[in-house]
């Protein structure tokens, strides 16, 4: 079952001297539990994809279709309500709020979600657990390794209980073991909750445990290749 369609979707910047074709006429299809790279070079364009995908960005023309939702039709406070309820971030610069600590990170998102506080506590603590950082929790992030970051912004895109997660280039700053570590709870949970995974990368790591590569350049996509996943 599809449950995120782009079709025809072009992203042109306007600076004073030039357009950008940021993205160029991409139409993809993605199923539930997809666990996706796209790849390319800098500047190709995957990261305007993945804003786009996200809502963070829209579109200049073309569609972008999530579980039925077109997002070009919602206002911006229902778009900020939609991406909270089904689209978990991780950014490759970690995005943690610096005076929170690991577990009010995480609990952060729910608290937007009005979820009560028992319930966030509760999920927050499963979640860090979940990503090794159990004797953690009430470190703030200047406290913590890159790869301990990089874990907490993981669980915190898992707090919402989203249907996607959009992961740019969640690798970029980690070591091999952390990296290891990160791709091993992503697959995980992309397997047991049933969780739609589309990283953008340059990590070979990353590309080789992916069930489907998307290579884009120059905005376009230049190819589309499912792969089974070498463990």
């Amino acid at each position: 079952m599809k449950v995120l369609e782009l079709k025809d979707v072009n992203k042109i910047y306007n600076s004073s001297m030039v357009k950008v074709h940021a993205v160029n006429d991409v139409t993809l299809d993605f199923a539930e539990a997809e666990f996706t790279a796209v790849v390319g070079p800098s500047g190709s364009g995957k990261t305007t994809l993945l804003n786009l995908i996200g809502g963070l960005d829209m579109p200049t023309t073309g569609e972008i279709i999530i579980g039925g939702t077109n997002l070009s039709r919602l206002s911006s406070s229902q778009l900020i309500d939609f991406r909270l309820n089904n689209i978990g971030f991780v950014f490759q610069s970690y995005n943690l709020i610096p005076v929170l600590t690991a577990l009010e990170n995480v609990e952060f998102i729910m608290l937007l979600q009005d979820k009560p506080k028992q319930q966030r506590q509760q999920r927050a603590i499963e979640l860090l657990t979940q990503v090794g950082l159990a004797d953690k929790i009430h470190k703030r992030p200047g406290e913590l390794s890159g790869g301990e970051q990089q874990r907490v912004a993981v669980a915190r895109a898992l707090a919402s209980k989203p249907r996607f997660i959009l992961a740019d280039e969640p690798t970029a700053n980690l070591d091999t073991k952390s990296t290891e570590n990160l791709l091993d709870i992503m697959e995980h949970l992309n397997h047991e909750e049933s969780m739609t995974f589309i990283f953008s990368t340059h990590d070979a790591r990353v590309v080789q445990k992916a069930h489907r590569v998307v290579t884009i350049e120059d905005g376009k996509v230049k190819s589309d290749i499912e792969q089974h996943p070498h463990n």
